[in-house]
């Protein structure tokens, strides 16, 4: 992998990943920008200890352009977007409309790909690896900034989940605190290993693989199966078999069967809700693809692994988080689990 730093013309930080070691990214970036102004503010939630961030500068952020203007895309016959070059592979940068800036934290874009309609699970095995390699990257480069306590690497698709541009991308934010989820996890880890004196995620992949029924896929170092408290219609955790803390702790082995399995699970996910009366026309499934690693503290029980579902529950319906799941963050799932699992294991 050559990486290749630049900056952008209001001073963000811009990294190219190729896999090809002769790959110039040269590109100055020619447009007028003024420097970012941004100011997030955290604020603690007394009722719950909760992190919230303020962001009242997002409210301007890029929404909805048309794919002729998507910033997203490479510089191109007289069009200048977010990346100068007229090519790359895999392009970084620093969020212009950031949640979590300065001494709050970074938030960082991910372009999967040059090509503005393609998917991730359509990427060839070795891009699909060269994102992987990137999101380990920026895992190291920023769980190591002053003040960082979390890395987060995520994918929102589909305008459903609420994605403003629909270049295939995703986000990294490094947050100056342990989210919410995180937290939780944490502390059912240590509550399990001090009742049980095992690793709590260790005993979850072991207990799905045991009883296969909620497995959707699996190889000789992955295994992806339906939680058994399944919060969302269809969702799917996926984990290596060897317990490790993030990104950055994947061995080679693990790394080479990653992109296989991972696309595997999205062209699953893309069969699930076919067209009314085109079985072989699936409607593209909205989603969100989340890597949990552990953060920088409190986190040696917790395990690397990802989190993928849909919001959608049938062809025309989706879960909305209304009274229960809003108000009182205690969800209803209308999917059983084994069910989800057997629909994703016929899929494809």
């Amino acid at each position: 992998m050559k990486k290749t730093l630049a900056k952008l013309a209001d001073g963000r930080e811009l990294i190219y990943f190729d896999t090809d070691p002769s790959a110039v990214r040269e590109a100055p970036d020619l447009r007028p920008l003024e420097p970012v102004d941004s100011r997030p503010e955290l604020r603690r939630d007394e009722a719950t200890g909760d992190w919230i961030t303020i962001a009242s500068h997002r409210q301007g952020r890029t929404y909805h352009p048309p794919a002729g203007e998507c910033p997203l895309c490479p510089s191109r016959d007289g069009r200048l977007g977010e990346i100068p070059a007229a090519d790359y592979e895999v392009a970084v940068f620093e969020n212009r409309f950031p949640s979590l800036a300065g001494p709050v934290g970074r938030c960082e874009v991910v372009c999967f790909t040059p090509d503005h309609d393609a998917r991730f699970a359509d990427l060839d095995p070795a891009a699909a690896r060269l994102v992987l390699d990137a999101w380990t990257d920026r895992t190291a480069e920023l769980s190591a900034l002053p003040g960082v306590e979390q890395v987060y690497c995520f994918e929102n698709r589909g305008v459903e989940i609420g994605v403003t541009l629909s270049h295939p991308h995703g986000q990294i934010y490094a947050f100056p605190f342990v989210t919410p989820r995180t937290a939780k996890m944490a502390a059912a880890a240590a509550a399990h290993r001090a009742a049980t004196g095992r690793n709590l995620f260790e005993d979850l992949v072991a207990r799905a693989r045991a009883a296969t029924e909620r497995v959707v896929t699996a190889g000789e170092h992955w295994t992806a199966f339906v939680p058994y408290a399944a919060r969302w219609p269809y969702e799917v955790h996926l984990h290596p078999h060897r317990r490790v803390a993030d990104l950055t702790c994947l061995n080679e082995a693990e790394r080479a069967e990653f992109p296989g399995i991972y696309q595997d699970l999205l062209r699953r996910f893309d069969r699930l809700f076919p067209a009314a009366g085109r079985p072989e026309a699936p409607v593209p499934t909205p989603y969100v693809s989340a890597w949990h690693q552990a953060p920088r503290t409190g986190g040696e029980e917790l395990a690397l692994h990802l989190e993928l579902f849909t919001i959608r529950r049938t062809a025309d319906k989706l879960k909305f988080l209304a009274g229960t799941e809003s108000g009182t963050e205690a969800f209803i799932n209308d999917v059983a689990p084994e069910a989800a699992a057997r629909r994703l294991r016929e899929a494809l």
